[in-house]
């Protein structure tokens, strides 16, 4: 099993780095949720992945070979690059602090090949990038509201496993706060800052999981056994959280790969029935973080079409 989560990582890697062969379009594009309507914004004929929303409302950031981008919610306006010098590999595991202030990423290092990826923190609109993480691979989600925290995705060995630790935006020790065997993912804080919502493959599929800040009470939320359930994001309000779903059979539980007929769920923050809200063809880069309007109505997520090999 252990075995299969490294080899399932460098799965995702791999993917990557071939969908950057300009044989994808990216459509970004934003759900109501109230009325279900989806509005694209762009098409892009290359591949984008993860966008988030600032607190502000006025930009869209996401990244595209290995850089970030930002764009006006309207679409209408072109594409800005922010400056992040010399961190040049940034993933799709991009967030925004709670107080818009600042943007931290994960980027492998320009001396780092493979599958390596560390986290940085540089203001919003670009500037010196500077490293927390002292460890790769290290898979950023989440920022507590008091800005002095990340939580992370992270795989120290084989012996160990993938799994969620947080540290203080300074860098210095980090904390291990689950020990399950197989991966844990995608660990997001609460506007209120009590709870760190994630997915874990631990009950044998991937299902959307809640603890308190520090660790402790971890406790499923979802239990839907046709589907395998990621990257869950609370609204900016906290009364809600919409996580994406692949296909129970379409891969392992593990994987997140690209690609796929895959579907975006809403359900309440307190727990309770979910409800389908989108159904797309996207998966790895379609929401992989927090991209909530500030209004907590609207949505923003990456579906994609393949185009026509030449």
């Amino acid at each position: 099993m252990r075995r299969f989560l490294l080899f399932s990582l460098l799965c995702i890697a791999v993917g990557l780095q071939a969908q950057q062969r300009n044989n994808v379009t990216s459509i970004l594009e934003v759900l109501d949720i109230l009325t279900g309507q989806r509005t694209v914004l762009k098409e892009f004929n290359y591949l984008i992945e993860a966008p988030n929303w600032t607190r502000d409302g006025k930009w869209i950031y996401f990244n595209s070979g290995g850089l970030i981008y930002k764009i006006d919610p309207e679409g209408k306006g072109e594409v800005g690059l922010v400056d992040t010098q010399f961190v040049s590999k940034c993933n799709n595991d991009h967030i925004l602090s709670f107080d818009g202030k600042w943007l931290a990423v994960s980027s492998s290092s320009n001396s780092t090949t493979g599958w390596g990826s560390y986290v940085y923190v540089l203001p919003v609109e670009g500037g010196t990038p500077r490293l927390v993480t002292p460890y790769s691979p290290s898979y950023l989600h989440g920022w507590s509201p008091d800005g002095q925290t990340l939580a992370y995705c992270a795989f120290r060995s084989v012996a160990t496993g993938a799994d969620i630790y947080t540290i203080s935006v300074n860098g210095g020790e980090e904390k291990r706060l689950t020990t399950a065997e197989g991966l844990d993912d995608g660990p997001e804080y609460s506007p209120d800052g009590k709870h760190i919502w994630f997915n874990s493959v631990r009950t044998g599929l991937m299902q959307v999981w809640r603890m308190n800040a520090d660790g402790s009470e971890q406790t499923q939320m979802t239990f839907d056994e046709t589907r395998n359930a990621w990257f869950p994001h609370v609204s900016p309000d906290g009364k809600q959280v919409i996580y994406i779903t692949y296909h129970v059979g379409d891969l392992e539980p593990g994987q997140h790969l690209a690609n796929y007929n895959v579907e975006l769920w809403l359900m309440p923050a307190a727990g309770g029935q979910p409800k389908l809200v989108a159904e797309l063809f996207g998966g790895q880069g379609t929401i992989n973080t927090n991209s909530w309007a500030p209004d907590s109505r609207h949505v923003a997520f990456v579906s994609y079409r393949l185009n026509e090999k030449k």
